[in-house]
């Protein structure tokens, strides 16, 4: 069982940002600040991706370095360029090194041209590994929500996060009765982002977590900035307010939803 404690205030709602690449570049300059500065708004988990075999070194750093930062193993769709098959067996090896508390970010992408078969090999034999391992995973999923519902049917895995959901009611749904719930993060705080903000409304509070994809998707009053893991509070009050609940609820129910996935204390 991971261990979750960290320092911030008790007064400080509990939040988890269940997709957070910390590790990333950008935060190179500042990291530290930065998580700090979430800690103190009441993100005291962080779930950190890594996204190829490269990035597996930067994300143990990250999480050893701060407390409340958790790892996911896995390789990114968007990264086929650099994946080899062996790779999957540095993955194993890295599981075994270092239980993570997801198998990810894995996935699918149609929305770039990368070679769609390749990605589709390496996306189902993570998912094998995370079945092998019985670990949730985390799935990157553009334009391509029922090719990854027809693989998870196949396989079949301990649930998971569909990361940064876009898709409609129906295959919401479809995921929810695989035993997963729905990432909401920056992009359904854009005015514009119908679609996203009727899907926060109308699906159970049950079926959705937290998070910011930090430093990427940012909400709307970071505009085309750096997002990063203290926004998560406000993404929050958006999601509170659009639902017109208690924040409060809010931080609790999505909580509660990420412990429940990830297997925390």
């Amino acid at each position: 069982m991971a261990d979750t404690r960290t320092t911030a205030p008790d007064a400080v709602p509990f939040f988890i940002d269940t997709h957070c690449h910390l590790d990333a570049a950008e935060f190179d300059a500042d990291r530290d600040e930065v998580h700090a500065r979430a800690v103190a708004a009441g993100v005291r988990i962080q779930i950190i991706p890594s996204v190829s075999r490269d990035t597996f070194a930067a994300v143990a750093d990250t999480c050893a370095r701060y407390p409340g930062c958790l790892p996911a193993w896995g390789l990114h769709p968007m990264y086929i360029g650099v994946h080899r098959p062996q790779h999957l067996a540095d993955l194993r090896a890295r599981i075994e090194a270092q239980r993570p508390v997801a198998v990810g970010e894995i996935g699918l992408d149609r929305f770039v041209d990368l070679d769609y078969p390749t990605q589709e090999y390496f996306c189902i034999a993570q998912l094998k590994i995370a079945r092998e391992y019985d670990l949730p995973v985390l799935l990157h999923g553009r334009r391509a929500n029922d090719d990854l519902l027809k693989h998870l049917r196949r396989i079949g895995v301990r649930g998971g996060i569909a990361h940064a959901f876009n898709g409609s009611m129906q295959q919401a749904e479809a995921f929810i009765k695989l035993g997963f719930k729905l990432g909401f993060g920056g992009a359904f705080t854009w005015p514009r982002a119908n679609n996203l903000r009727r899907l926060a409304i109308d699906l159970p509070l049950e079926a959705i977590v937290l998070e910011t994809d930090s430093p990427d998707i940012p909400p709307a009053w970071v505009g085309r900035g750096r997002n990063t893991p203290e926004a998560l509070p406000r993404i929050a009050a958006t999601l509170a307010e659009l639902r017109g609940i208690d924040v409060a609820a809010v931080a609790n129910a999505t909580t509660h939803n990420a412990r429940e996935i990830f297997r925390l204390e």
